[in-house]
């Protein structure tokens, strides 16, 4: 017998979003990943946004998946405890000439043909009403009340945690290096050991052709890495904006926009540089004057000044310019070129391949299936009174590791002990947002340190910023005689 029914490869939004969907049947599903938590590639460097579905090519995946993802989103933000705001959004032209009004004018019409409600088109005057910082060069704006944003971060971790309430195996730091067919479906050969399974379902992201083109030589696809680049402001920077701003699309994406976070800060942001390197997130200077002069022609008074942080991240693009999602070979279950809109689209495809994949092995509903999650509990956001019975319970939630962000101990034990929960400081910084704020982690990790090490019972010189190798400290007989 197979080790799994189904085996996930790939711990990202998407992967996540199957194995929730899968997990409301009876079947045996695992998911792996290469890296040593969920949400560590794509999904965590990325803008945030629910798009409401105006800009995909009408008949295409995309579009359909889009729209009903973000539908979806809206109801789980509620039943699984992450946060999801309904913002609205903007796309905005600074000429008042054919091309711009048709620009905006065609993704009216793809919106409408899309199920997207209330779109409209408005003058630059009414614009600036909704969001007095815009340019005053801005003439025409789509209005596009029913976009959204949402924690990236936690929207996976909400998945995950879903699913493994109801059963779902995950297994971290394994490498899929060859994938074979045989009699009973497929052995996945890893630096972990192989494994057995019935299916496959291929979430790998960037790396999701190199997968699909293992068991379907004779179609195979051809995924470009594209680097986008963001700046983040820290929370005083103000409100900027309440909308998500857009410029007019181009051929390689939706271009800079500026946004606010659910957290309360300001993100600009993406550039897009296609790359040959799977893994090059770095950021560069030219691409950060770019973003920023970018943004500046729709909101220009941006405070660059509040600068926290600046990151990257790649998007899987494929040659065909949509989404490949189903079945590719028997068994074998593509979601592939999940570029963007892929985050806001991720229900959706989890959705779609856990109907497919119930279907084919004729898998029952699960009786027992649990449909709801608690989030992390955030003791500055409750009452006095709420926070003072807290602490009287557990006075770890009394003690601040993360002045920035105000994160306690209590949330870090807890982003630990959960399933799958924390192994590495930026497994705990993507849950509880300890490091996320203005000091970006230059006061709280060395307690958070302890509390890993305390936690997981391993050295402190154990603990990891993400993979292995990636060890902050190390002890006196680990370092050179240069260094002592």
């Amino acid at each position: 017998m197979p080790d799994y029914d189904v085996v996930i490869i790939g711990a990202g939004v998407t992967g996540c979003a199957v194995a929730m969907e899968l997990a409301r049947y009876d079947l045996k599903t695992c998911v792996i990943d290469k890296d040593e938590d969920v949400c560590s590639g794509t999904s965590k460097a990325n803008s945030g946004i629910v798009h409401a579905g105006h800009d995909a090519l009408p008949g295409t995946l995309k579009a359909r998946l889009n729209v009903r993802g973000s539908a979806m989103i809206r109801e789980l933000s509620d039943r699984l405890d992450f946060p999801f705001r309904e913002n609205g959004s903007m796309v905005v032209a600074t000429d008042d000439d054919d091309a711009s009004r048709h620009g905006l004018e065609e993704l009216l019409e793809r919106g409408i043909r899309n199920g997207v409600e209330d779109l409209r088109i408005i003058t630059g005057d009414e614009a600036r009403a909704y969001e007095p910082n815009l340019s005053e060069d801005i003439k025409l704006a789509l209005l596009v009340p029913h976009g959204g944003i949402v924690c990236p971060f936690l929207m996976t971790v909400a998945f995950a945690e879903n699913a493994a309430s109801n059963g779902t195996e995950f297994r971290f730091l394994t490498s899929v290096t060859g994938i074979t067919r045989n009699a009973e479906g497929y052995l996945l050969s890893t630096g972990a050991g192989d494994i057995s399974t019935r299916a496959v379902v291929n979430c790998a992201g960037v790396y999701a052709d190199i997968f699909h083109n293992m068991i379907c030589p004779d179609r195979p696809i051809h995924i470009t890495p594209r680097r986008g680049e963001y700046v983040l402001l820290d929370h005083d920077a103000g409100d900027i904006t309440g909308h998500t701003i857009f410029r007019l699309p181009t051929a390689k994406g939706k271009g800079v926009l500026v946004t606010p976070t659910v957290h309360g800060n300001i993100l600009v942001g993406p550039n897009a540089e296609d790359l040959e390197d799977k893994e090059d997130t770095s950021t560069t200077l030219d691409g950060m004057n770019y973003i920023r002069s970018k943004a500046l022609e729709s909101v220009p008074n941006i405070p660059y000044s509040k600068t926290i942080t600046s990151f990257s991240g790649l998007r899987a693009t494929e040659d065909g310019k949509d989404f490949i999602v189903g079945e590719s070979a028997d068994g074998f279950f593509d979601a592939a070129g999940i570029d963007s809109p892929g985050l806001s689209s991720a229900p959706a495809i989890g959705e779609m391949l856990a109907e497919l994949i119930a279907d084919k092995f004729g898998a029952s509903p699960r009786q027992d299936h649990i449909s709801t999650r608690k989030g992390f509990v955030k003791p500055m956001e409750l009452s006095s009174e709420e926070r003072a019975g807290l602490i009287r319970e557990d006075p770890a939630y009394g003690r601040i590791v993360c002045r920035c962000e105000n994160v306690t101990e209590g949330e870090i034990r807890d982003a630990i002990r959960r399933t799958p929960g924390a192994r590495s400081l930026d497994g705990i910084k993507r849950r509880v947002r300890q490091g996320m704020g203005r000091c970006q982690a230059g006061f709280c990790t060395p307690r958070t340190i302890s509390i890993l090490a305390e936690e997981l019972g391993i050295p402190e010189e154990d603990i990891c910023k993400n993979i292995p190798g990636s060890e902050i400290l190390c002890s006196k007989e680990d370092r050179s005689d240069d260094q002592a």
